[in-house]
This record gives structure tokens, sequence and C-alpha cells, in this order.
């Protein structure tokens, strides 16, 4: 008989077989995966035969959670990252080479920023800044070497809208590819494949979670473009954790419940500061004041916009920063799209990089607050931030 080293670890290595199905899909929380030969072992590294070998390249909670945000988002093929920036960048290099240019929006997320000035940049990318709320201005920054336009569905901070099946078809014509940034949508309100994007990229840290305790991101798409972007993310190590993966499956589970809420919170919050004291403007998408309105009718489903909103403060920067000090029932954090409701200034936080002049251009002043609208009841949202708006 083998000794008690040896059994104790055969023994801890089985897993229990049942004719039952889970009703969750389990946490695979294994490295590694036995293999019957070299052979099969190659098949499964190069993805030529179902399975898996190694975490960094697949694991069936991976494959769950893609084979679900696939679905959601009517891609053939999805990838599972270690985080939303991780899935930017995956994108990114599978699709842009060196002497190549990237157009992003002039108000985008400020890690797109971080990410051109930081890698992109040294890789022989350059990126260039459009208003990409004008159809006009984007036909007029292609360039002969401009290879992809990054949108947004919902931009981060500013909730700007782009036309994507404008954009898509003048894109499209001049062999330029597509990529949306679903994370303030989600798939619960929007589908951009559907509009004409040839890639969809999500921070699941955030509404796909939404409790606030996971760290990842996804990329979909085409069955071809997924697959090259998961060369880069596996070469990067930027594969997602098997408990990361869990929870956004879980996340997924409520994510139309959650996102009907923060809908209909963010209405009534969004109504009711809009010329509350200390407010010089709400941007919010189903306000009719939002200069996208009639676009967010056409791109989001039902009329939901989603709980994210920009809070122009008029008192400037010290007054952004008051706000945040005098919120008791919204969480002054980072992050967004989660039960709970967060605040941040990005002037300090997501958009520190930039210049007070480099946030004009994004169509931010020093004293917007970006707000994440919770779950909570709207009474108590709408009492605790008029307060904490309220210069007097």
């Amino acid at each position: 008989m083998p000794g008690f080293s040896t059994r104790a670890i055969k023994a801890a290595s089985r897993a229990p077989e049942t004719p039952q199905a889970p009703v969750n899909v389990p946490i695979y929380a294994s490295s590694t995966f036995e293999v019957a030969d070299a052979a099969e072992l190659g098949d499964l590294l190069d993805f030529a035969r179902p399975g898996h070998s190694y975490s960094r390249y697949s694991n069936p909670t991976h494959a769950a959670l893609e084979s679900a945000m696939a679905d959601l988002e009517g891609g053939e093929a999805a990838l599972a990252t270690a985080s939303g920036m991780a899935a930017i960048h995956g994108v990114a290099l599978s699709l842009l080479r060196s002497g190549d240019e990237l157009l992003i929006p002039t108000a985008v997320y400020g890690g797109v920023i971080g990410l051109a000035r930081s890698v992109l940049e040294r890789s022989g990318i350059t990126t260039r800044a459009v208003d990409t709320t004008d159809v006009a201005a984007v036909t007029a920054a292609i360039g002969p070497r401009t290879r992809l336009l990054w949108l947004e569905t919902i931009s981060n901070p500013t909730t700007a809208l782009a036309d994507i099946v404008a954009l898509s078809d003048i894109v499209h014509a001049q062999n330029i590819l597509l990529a949306v940034d679903n994370t303030f949508a989600s798939p619960a309100l929007a589908t951009p494949l559907a509009l004409g994007a040839d890639l969809v990229v999500h921070s699941t840290t955030k509404y796909i979670g939404g409790h606030s305790d996971l760290i990842g991101g996804a990329i979909v798409g085409s069955a071809e473009r997924v697959a090259a972007a998961r060369t880069i993310v596996i070469n990067a190590g930027g594969n997602a954790s098997p408990w990361e993966a869990f929870l956004a499956l879980r996340g997924l589970k409520t994510l139309a419940l959650r996102m009907e809420r923060h809908s209909s919170n963010a209405v009534a919050v969004a109504e009711a500061l809009e010329g509350a004291p200390g407010v010089a403007a709400v941007h919010y998408p189903s306000l009719a004041s939002h200069p996208q309105h009639e676009l967010s009718r056409r791109v989001l489903r039902d009329g939901m916009a989603g709980g994210m909103m920009a809070v122009e403060l008029n008192g400037g920067r010290a007054h952004g920063e008051r706000f945040l000090e005098r919120v008791r029932i919204a969480v002054h954090a980072t992050s967004l799209g989660s039960v709970e409701t967060l605040v941040s200034h990005p002037a300090s936080s997501s958009h520190r990089q930039l210049t007070d002049a480099d946030l004009a251009a994004a169509g931010l002043t020093p004293g917007t607050i970006r707000v994440s609208i919770g779950i909570e009841d709207a009474d108590d949202l709408i009492t605790d931030l008029a307060a904490a708006a309220d210069p007097g």
C-alpha cells in the first residue's frame, strides 16, 4: 500500500462524482489539469481540442463565464480577463501594431489614457482624442494610419453617448475596426455588437459583478478576434481568477433586476438634483436636458440608462472635495456599478493625470462629481446627495 503522504494527496485530489448537476457553476480552483499524453497537452495548449491544461490558458469556471458573456452580448466567443484594463490591453495589442493610430473619445475612462501613455506609445502606437459625439469630427479625424476607433456606450464619466451605428458604418467603409466599452450600460441595457461594433469589452468588476467584491474583465466578439486577444492576454498573464469568474457568474443572475433599480433610482436622483442648490448641471442620459437624450432612447434598452451620472458643482474643486466629505449614505470610493451608491471626484482620482485644460477638453470641470447610483431607497439618496451638494 502507498504511504500516507501519497494516499493523502491522491485522496484529496479526487473530484466527487454526482449524477445531479450543480445549480451554481463550481469554482475550479486548480492551476493545472491532468492529461493523457504529450499530444493531448499540445492540442490543449493550442486550443485544438476542447478541455483545459493550465488555468492561465483556460479553466472550466472561466469557460462558463465566457459562454454566458458571449450569449448575453450576442458574440461568437468571449474571454474572461483579470480586469477591465487587461481586457482593453488585450484588445489594443491584438489589433494594433507599431505605426498604427487609435482614436479615442475626448471623454474617456482615465485608464485608457494611462494605457496609451505608458504602454501603447512605447510600442509605437499613437493615440488621438476626438469628440465621438460628433460624427463629422470623427470622420475628419480619420487618417491613413487609423486602425481602431474606441468608444464607450456611455462615456466615463460625462455620460456622453456616441452614435455607434453611424460610426461603425463610417469606419468599416475604411477598413477600420470598432471596439466598444460597454461597462456603463452592461448587456442588460445595450448590445454594441448588434449595433456594428467588432469587439466589446467590460470591466466585470462593475455592473456584471455588482457587489464591489471582484476584479475582472471580459472581451466579446467574433471567435477569430477573441482568439487573437486571448494570445495577448495569455502571454501578458492577464488571465482571470476562477474565484472572480464565479462571482461574476453570480452577479449575472441578478443583473437585469439590479439595472432596473439602478436606472429608476438614478432618474429620481437626477431629476431632484437638477437645479438644486450648489448644482450647476446634472449629466444623465434619461434627462431631457442631456445632449444625447434622443440617441440614448435608440441605443439603450427600454429607456433605461443605468446608474451612472455626472453632477457638476458650481463651487469648483473645493466644492467637489467638500461634497465627498459630507455624504452619509453614499460611499466615497473609486469604482462603480455596485449595489451601494459610490461617489468620486474624477479630477483627483480616475482623471488625476489630466490638467484643468485637459479636463475641460474632456467635458469635465474640477468640480464634477461622478455618482454611481446604487439600489438603496431613492428618497434617502436624494436627501443625502442634495445635502452634500448644498453650499449653505
